[in-house]
């Protein structure tokens, strides 16, 4: 009710509505930032929905190398950004990535960035719990030790400290008081210092004060957004093969990575989604442990690595490196509902001949063209390929499809056959201008 009349939208609102969500459909690292970046002027809103710092959001424009782990990747346009509520925030990571961006002329004052209030915040003692934890494991997951795990474990647990808790001394010193014991004992137990859990209270209350501004209620923001016609872009972090409940169970991140995530995360209904992207690399890559069948740990797996900079944005770490795997992103795809694709990194290609694709799986004496649900039947399967002739020619300032190479064209149409979605957007290097439409 506005001024006691009753506002009614007309019949053609939900065609307006423009709600985009887009997420990795590998292992994450497929270049979810360098397009969302390629998007973000289209878009008035950009949101993060789950995910915390463990996750590197690599942006190259005009010469200069972003590396976001918090703020969305469309940092660099005149969007709002927002980070919500499904989100786990270290506030010392976000402080220096603002710090980051103002001494490269980016400035983000809080008419440009909104913290949902009841974002989870990371505390030393996770930290702390994480590294203690993965170095007990027998099998190792190949965690970030950047706490993301243990705070949301205290999210599901009722235990967590929000970003309004930071914000407001009392509170925050009243919510400690009640954790911190908790966590001392569990610190102690594993062989760690107790007093870790009481550590840097000042640090985070006078972040807490700094952040105050920023503080919103993403929900309402978004959903607000779209009543005015707005367009409003929600980025993912990792990859569809790393969701908690859907991934390779146990080598996995701590929150749901799919697209169906970012309704409830951002508190949006999902009848007002209409686009749903898939970021895809022209092959496969994963950071850490787990199952990765077409894994090359050969020549072909170090010119990937070293062609295609795979070297992790977070940890530094090398990734493992192997040919583009079907089975895996058909399931990406019935995963997430996606409506188009982006291909990245098809110029790290250049130079292989045959180009292999996998296109099913075998196991046990069975062919399969679907991915496994269990982890350990992953690891068994054994890649069935089909060879594509490669090209050697150097495509990385390549502006469109028709430009390509045959042999490479080929290959896209090859794999948009057979995901059968389309591919939308092709990426061809780092860089701002080296991505088109197919």
């Amino acid at each position: 009710m506005k001024s006691g009349k009753l506002i009614i939208f007309p019949a053609k609102y939900r065609e307006k509505i423009m709600f985009t969500i887009i997420t990795g459909a590998q292992f994450g690292d497929e270049g979810k930032g360098k397009i969302v970046d390629m998007m973000a002027c289209e878009y008035d809103v950009i949101a993060r929905f789950q995910g915390g710092d463990n996750a590197g959001h690599t942006v190259v424009a005009e010469g200069k190398t972003y590396k976001l782990h918090l703020i969305p990747s469309g940092v660099l346009f005149g969007a709002r950004l927002l980070i919500g509520p499904g989100t786990v925030m270290n506030p010392r990571i976000l402080m220096d990535e603002i710090a980051m961006l103002s001494e490269n002329g980016v400035e983000v004052p809080p008419s440009r960035l909104g913290i949902d209030a009841k974002t989870s915040i990371i505390m030393p003692y996770h930290v702390a719990l994480d590294g203690l934890r993965e170095s007990k494991r027998a099998v190792k997951i190949g965690t970030t030790n950047r706490g993301i795990g243990f705070a949301y474990v205290d999210k599901v647990g009722r235990e967590e400290i929000q970003m309004a808790d930071i914000a407001d001394r009392i509170r925050f010193l009243q919510k400690l008081d009640e954790i911190a014991p908790i966590k001392e004992n569990a610190i102690k137990e594993m062989g760690g210092d107790p007093k870790i859990a009481r550590s840097d209270v000042q640090e985070y209350l006078k972040i807490g004060k700094k952040l105050k501004p920023y503080i919103t209620d993403v929900s309402k923001e978004i959903n607000q957004a779209l009543k005015e016609g707005k367009k409003v872009l929600a980025e993912g972090a990792q990859g569809t093969h790393l969701d908690i409940i859907h991934g390779t169970q146990k080598f996995v991140t701590s929150s749901s990575t799919v697209a169906g995530s970012a309704c409830a995360a951002l508190g949006v209904g999902p009848t007002k989604v209409n686009e749903v992207i898939g970021v895809v690399k022209a092959y496969i890559t994963r950071v850490g442990e787990g199952p990765l069948p077409t894994e090359q740990k050969n020549e072909t797996g170090e010119h990937l690595r070293k062609i295609g900079g795979e070297f992790g944005t977070t940890t530094g770490r090398p990734r493992r490196c192997g040919w583009f795997d079907m089975p895996m992103a058909q399931k990406a795809i019935d995963l997430n509902g996606y409506t188009s694709m982006a291909l990245t990194k098809l110029d790290v290609l250049s130079g292989l001949d045959p180009v292999k694709l996998c296109t099913g799986y075998e196991l046990d004496g069975k062919k399969l063209d679907y991915m496994p649900e269990l982890s350990q039947d992953v690891a068994r399967c054994k890649p069935i390929y089909v060879d594509i002739p490669g090209w050697h020619e150097d495509i990385s300032n390549t502006g469109d499809f028709t430009d390509l190479p045959e042999n490479a064209r080929d290959y896209v149409q090859n794999l948009e056959d057979l995901m059968e979605v389309k591919i939308k957007y092709i990426s061809v290097g780092p860089g701002r201008k080296q991505t088109f439409m197919k």
